[in-house]
């Protein structure tokens, strides 16, 4: 006797038999590239902060150019020179501080528990950086990123990146024009901590002036421009204790 398909019966459980074989074939895909996945999500935070103390393979009218995941590693030990946390006040050295998830690590601060904050001593050509990592939130979703600084507080380069914001507005915040403009900012206002403002009308589009604590904002994208310019100022609330011990006059 054949099997009648025309019944509900049958397509109910044609459709459970489909769901339990594609759902296992994909939970042992998932499991078999789980070790891939955490390797790439690794070369890229080290892509990330390496960009950010100037450490790319950017041209001078190119794009955003990371290190190659095949050598990034190295580069990673060559440039990165020490990894720490600041916890509770205290530094303490933490060679594997690149992997910490930021957006948990800040969730624990504002609820007042301990929280594990990364610090990435960088030192290229002789000169020292300071790249502390940050999250926020855009338009749509989330925003983060990298912060690199001298001990003039003065910005030696950035990386923005973000989960939703929109193609050709707010997504501009990882392209190479806008992320550039942060390079020789300070984020002093007097003896203040003041960031870095992404600002509308702030009256230089060249980005000339390096002492006005702004940037020029991107067209059609206030609200991830705004995302940015807090992600900045809660970063430098949360490390400000740190930043006080490394800040020369």
């Amino acid at each position: 006797m054949g099997i009648n398909t025309d019944k509900n019966s049958y397509t109910v459980i044609f459709a459970i038999i489909m769901v339990v074989i594609v759902g296992s074939v994909l939970a042992f895909l998932a499991s078999g590239l789980n070790d891939r996945i955490k390797e790439n999500e690794r070369f890229e935070k080290q892509q990330n902060i390496l960009y950010a103390m100037g450490v790319n393979e950017n041209t001078e009218d190119s794009g955003v150019n990371f290190i190659p995941t095949d050598v990034v590693e190295g580069e990673f030990l060559k440039y990165i020179k020490e990894q720490y946390v600041f916890v509770d006040g205290e530094v303490q050295k933490d060679d594997q501080a690149f992997l910490i998830d930021m957006k948990k690590q800040l969730a624990a601060f504002k609820s007042g528990g301990e929280a594990r904050l990364p610090i990435f001593i960088g030192e290229k050509d002789g000169k020292k950086s300071y790249i502390l990592p940050m999250y926020g939130k855009g338009l749509w979703d989330a925003i983060w990123g990298f912060i690199s600084v001298d001990d003039s507080m003065t910005v030696q380069g950035v990386y923005f990146d973000h989960k939703a914001e929109t193609p050709g507005l707010g997504a501009n915040i990882k392209m190479r024009f806008f992320m550039d403009d942060f390079i020789g900012e300070s984020l002093l206002e007097g003896k203040s901590y003041a960031g870095v403002s992404v600002a509308k009308g702030n009256n230089d589009p060249l980005n000339n002036d390096k002492e006005d604590n702004e940037v020029d904002a991107l067209a059609g994208a206030t609200i991830t421009g705004n995302g940015v310019s807090a992600m900045i100022k809660e970063t430098l609330k949360v490390y400000k204790p740190y930043l006080e011990t490394i800040r020369t006059n």
